[in-house]
């Protein structure tokens, strides 16, 4: 019998340098929302405040009041709308990004190699080039000014199926299918029940970052929506006057719009490490 060996004390626990990086990077991190809810707790002149206390104001209820009764700004509409879209978006994108990940990364077809080189190059594109296109088949289709002309050119993405194909390519064996064939399953049969838990960790946090994106995206819905029928940045920026931005209220909309993201990291994030360490303890 091989003699025992004492764990030294102390091995494998992170060392305080470690904790002070962290740290640091925690705060830096939730810097920029302590500063947004920080001016829109204040009033107009805050933000232009030499002498500017760091402790939040009292007036953040009536900022935040003033931008949801706000009849320019439509918040519930605008919120209702975010939602629709970024569930709608990440699922999508989750569901037909590990379909494609799948077929690229185990399946053998002419052409497939090409065609995964194609998908890749189109993120080299620029999203700038593609809009004068993508506009004028919106209104060609008569979607311009509805929620469908922010759906539906994102319900898949390129990086999404790079991602699923990378992660599937190294953590579902090859011999695993080939045996599931053999025991007479389906390819459909075997992408339910063998490469999608096998995917669980990686469709978890792109869509995770999928919805944090499509939530925060201001560039193409300022472009396609209007008005009457807006998504929640596109919203806020309503909020600006022509001559004059009251900072103190863009930025307890701000406050606003970032509450929903918190929420699904509360609400989420525990399922989403579990799924992570799931994944790294089966790679």
């Amino acid at each position: 019998m091989a003699p025992r060996t004492r764990k030294p004390r102390g091995a494998g626990r992170p060392s305080n340098f470690v904790y002070v990086v962290l740290g640091v990077v925690i705060l830096g991190s939730l810097f920029p929302f302590y500063w947004s809810f920080l001016i829109g707790s204040g009033n107009s002149y805050t933000i232009n405040d030499p002498n500017m206390s760091w402790w939040p104001g009292g007036n953040f209820l009536h900022n935040a009041s003033y931008v949801i009764n706000s009849p320019s700004v439509h918040f519930w509409k605008a919120l209702g709308n975010s939602l629709i879209v970024s569930l709608t978006v990440s699922t999508s994108t989750v569901a037909l990004s590990t379909l494609a990940g799948f077929a690229f990364a185990k399946l053998r077809f002419k052409g497939s190699g090409p065609l995964l080189i194609a998908v890749i190059a189109t993120m080299a594109v620029p999203v700038q080039l593609g809009v004068v296109p993508l506009y004028i088949l919106m209104q060609k289709y008569g979607w311009t000014g509805h929620l469908g002309a922010v759906i539906i050119p994102a319900l898949v993405t390129a990086f999404g199926v790079f991602w699923m194909t990378q992660y599937l390519t190294q953590s579902l064996p090859t011999e695993l299918i080939e045996a599931s064939r053999v025991d007479g399953c389906s390819m459909i049969r075997v992408f339910w029940h063998v490469a999608l838990p096998a995917a669980r960790p990686a469709a978890a946090m792109l869509g995770l970052f999928t919805f944090v994106a499509t939530w925060n995206n201001f560039f193409w819905p300022f472009i396609v929506l209007n008005n009457q029928n807006p998504t929640l940045p596109v919203a806020l920026r309503l909020l600006q006057a022509e001559k004059f931005t009251d900072y103190s209220l863009v930025l307890a909309g701000v406050v606003l719009a970032t509450i929903p993201l918190l929420l699904l990291f509360l609400f989420a994030g525990k399922q989403l490490i579990a799924g992570i360490m799931q994944g790294a303890v089966k790679g």
